[in-house]
């Protein structure tokens, strides 16, 4: 365990963009210059602690030393985590010898999310939190209604109007304040903003606070754990708010300096759907960070967020493992969601943005088909059938 000075946390917090420091005491937003914070740890878990794995519980918690929790505290959770890993048929055919697909849809609430908001819960209400307010394409508020029930505090979630109407009941039927908005995730994040301040309810938007990213960093520990703490060489990653894809790139870092993993870090891929792809546009421009897309559509409702606000770490990401980011159309991830279907897994759309972008990239030369790769599912099929 982590040595903790009494009254304090064994963590600050840092400006990904600027480099101002702060501590982790009472409810932390985000930096004055307006970009998020990143959780630095006071010193990495001792190496002993990896043998003492095998006797924990397969969820997100079993990593505790990694995460935000002081001692002696006990998470909001609803056992997030330890999702399979799973090797479909399908690689074959498409001309790749070792294919996995990491399923979040086998979380408590149907997605990744689970795994963020459990994390952003925990400490918001031992900040002393009284109320939580999210924005949400979908499955975070599903997550935040579920999260602050089990926390016993009350969870307001704003949603498009246009949110598929199962995970909208979902919302309502774990006691969510369900307001809908007409427009994106981007007007639903200005009202709950808006609420926030009203109210004084603590907002849990993606890198709005600092430990959504915390929480998502677990999808790296758990998948280095998985592979017998080696990595892939390539993670194939369907991009909205991109809060995942920066928190295993935060992970693979933090495991490295630490001597827990072999090797290099994979390459990490971006996908996003051709109606809303601000990082792909950024990406190929070589700019820093991403402009808002106009009018955005698709299918996949996690994957239409007109301008991530962690783009500056996402464009860094990418950059700094060799990776790259594609877009492909609402017939291609459809199609690809179907074929893991056919096999059992039940992908939701941007899990077949992610399937679709892997083949995408390897037709482009970008993966080559004997290499190992991981593609994520991040939730639940059945959320989005009526």
């Amino acid at each position: 365990m982590r040595e903790a000075v009494k009254g304090a946390t064994p963590w600050s917090l840092e400006c990904s963009s600027c480099g101002k420091t702060r501590g982790a005491a009472g409810l932390a937003s985000v930096c004055d210059c307006g970009q998020p914070y990143l959780v630095r740890y006071a010193s990495a878990p001792p190496s002993d602690v990896k043998s003492l794995l095998a006797e924990r519980d397969w969820t997100m918690w079993r990593y505790r030393e990694w995460l935000p929790l002081a001692d002696g505290e006990q998470p909001v959770t609803l056992g997030e985590g330890g999702t399979p890993l799973l090797a479909p048929r399908l690689a074959a055919r498409h001309g790749f010898s070792r294919v996995w697909v990491k399923d979040e849809g086998a979380n408590p609430t149907g997605s990744f999310k689970a795994r963020g908001l459990a994390a952003a819960v925990t400490r918001a209400v031992r900040a002393g939190a009284r109320s939580l307010v999210v924005p949400t394409a979908g499955n975070a508020g599903v997550a935040l209604a579920a999260y602050a029930a089990r926390a016993g505090v009350p969870g307001r979630v704003y949603a498009p109007d246009s949110t598929p109407a199962t995970i909208l009941s979902q919302i309502r039927s774990f006691g969510g304040d369900l307001v809908l908005v007409e427009g994106h995730i981007g007007d639903c994040g200005a009202a709950a903003r808006a609420f926030a301040v009203e109210t004084g309810a603590v907002d849990v938007s993606t890198l709005r606070e600092p430990y959504r990213i915390e929480g998502k960093k677990t999808l790296g520990l758990e998948l280095a754990e998985q592979l017998g703490w080696t990595l892939p060489d390539a993670i194939v990653y369907p991009t909205g708010g991109g809060t995942g894809l920066i928190g295993m790139w935060k992970a693979f870092g933090e495991l490295i300096r630490a001597g827990w993993l072999r090797g290099t870090p994979p390459r990490m891929f971006s996908v996003q759907a051709a109606g809303c792809a601000p990082v792909v546009r950024a990406f190929e421009a070589g700019d820093e960070a991403c402009a808002a897309w106009p009018d955005p559509s698709t299918v996949a409702a996690g994957l239409r967020v007109p301008r991530p606000l962690g783009d500056r770490l996402i464009l860094r990401a990418l950059r700094e493992s060799g990776g790259a980011a594609v877009a492909v159309t609402d017939n291609q991830l459809q199609a690809a969601a179907r074929e893991l279907q056919a096999e059992g897994i039940d992908a939701c759309p941007e899990g077949g943005a992610a399937l679709a972008g892997a083949l995408e990239l390897k037709a482009r030369g970008l993966i080559q088909g004997g290499e190992r790769v991981v593609v994520f599912n991040t939730g639940a099929g059945w959320l989005y059938r009526a």
